[in-house]
């Protein structure tokens, strides 16, 4: 009898040894981690003369302190891996938060294979780059950080260097209130000064919005009517002006024939590689035209250098392959209708915002 007890108190023993050792080999379950939310009183983005109020996520309420410091990370050189990089590398405000480059150069001298697309406005884009793979600015700014050809940084290292930087530690403290530093942190400051990033008041928005016959040039009046013409530059269809304002974007996405190889292959599948659907093939995002003028050079691959070539672009219709917008069809302009639109287009450079600079010395804008 006590041989079997003995037995059963081995067997006992062995099961909970088993089932701990079992546990043990489980993935530890994640602690949940509340939402971030961003503390202290809320200010008002005061949209320009030609644009709507500007769109902020009810999660994400824009105040100074999450501002100031989504200003200071965004011109930061230490989100990239060797501390050379910044969001400013390629999106710099002296070229019109581009780089001006047809490619932008990442990590060590890596090539990306797109265009920089500027950051003014980008707050009224339905979703972010030009696959749109992003759909808010939170969820787009961190994204190069980690990107091996653009800033090679793994997020946890970039949290970590932020973690012991007592500055930081402060800064998100007023930002966010107590609490760690988190990757979502990071994304809603960064996507919160972008959202001030708001340019408009251009001489168009004085002559459309403002009353001011006089603000755009006689050119430029008659390249608007060009513009909007659907027997002529029909550009308005995908560049749209609304009765009160004007985001010159439908946010949708169109195959322009651009990035057509001698092959008639495309070089970029573009939308397609986020939904896999075929007639994604070739599609990117409508870019906004505002302060086109300073974000050269051109398409989602920098490959048009000049205004007027992107003109004699649209002209030529395009490159034919089989997921061609049915709207880029060849358009019959004159030598003077194409001066014309160039000189509307330049029309579309607004006001630079305030206080979206560096904040000090040492930030990057090179």
């Amino acid at each position: 009898m006590l041989k079997v007890a003995r037995l059963r108190c081995v067997a006992v023993c062995a099961a909970a040894l088993c089932s701990a050792s079992c546990d043990s080999l489980k993935e530890p379950q994640k602690v949940a981690v509340a939402p971030a939310s961003p503390v202290g009183t809320t200010v008002e983005i005061k949209a320009p003369l030609g644009l709507p109020p500007v769109p902020v996520p009810a999660g994400n309420r824009q105040t100074a302190k999450s501002i100031a410091l989504g200003r200071k990370l965004y011109y930061d050189r230490m989100a990239s891996g060797d501390g050379t990089l910044s969001c400013a590398s390629c999106h710099n405000p002296a070229r019109g938060f581009t780089d001006g480059m047809p490619v932008s150069t990442g990590f060590k001298g890596q090539k990306g294979k797109r265009n920089a697309p500027t950051v003014l406005n980008a707050a009224y884009s339905p979703v972010q780059f030009w696959d749109g793979r992003a759909p808010s600015l939170e969820e787009q700014a961190a994204g190069p950080i980690a990107n091996p050809i653009e800033m090679n940084q793994p997020h946890e290292a970039f949290i970590g260097k932020l973690a012991g930087n007592a500055e930081y530690k402060k800064l998100f403290e007023d930002a966010f209130g107590p609490g760690p530093i988190t990757l979502q942190k990071v994304e809603m400051a960064i996507a919160g000064f972008e959202r001030t990033i708001i340019s408009g008041n251009s001489p168009f928005d004085r002559y459309q919005f403002g009353g001011d016959k006089k603000a755009m040039s006689p050119a430029a009046i008659r390249g608007l009517a060009l513009f909007k013409d659907a027997n002529k530059g029909n550009c308005v269809k995908c560049h749209t002006i609304d009765e009160k304002y004007a985001l010159f974007s439908d946010g949708k996405f169109h195959n322009l024939g651009v990035g057509v190889n001698p092959e008639g292959e495309l070089t970029d599948l573009g939308r397609f590689d986020v939904t896999k659907a075929e007639a994604d093939k070739g599609a990117f995002r409508t870019p906004t035209l505002r302060n086109i003028a300073l974000t050269g050079p051109y398409m989602h691959d920098g490959s048009v250098k000049t205004l007027r070539a992107v003109v004699d672009f649209y002209v030529g219709g395009g490159t034919s392959n089989p997921q061609l917008d049915k709207e880029i069809k060849e358009l019959h302009l004159s030598g003077k209708e194409r001066e014309d639109l160039v000189a509307f287009l330049e029309a579309l450079t607004g006001d630079m915002p305030a206080d979206v600079g560096p904040p000090d010395s040492k930030s990057d804008t090179k």
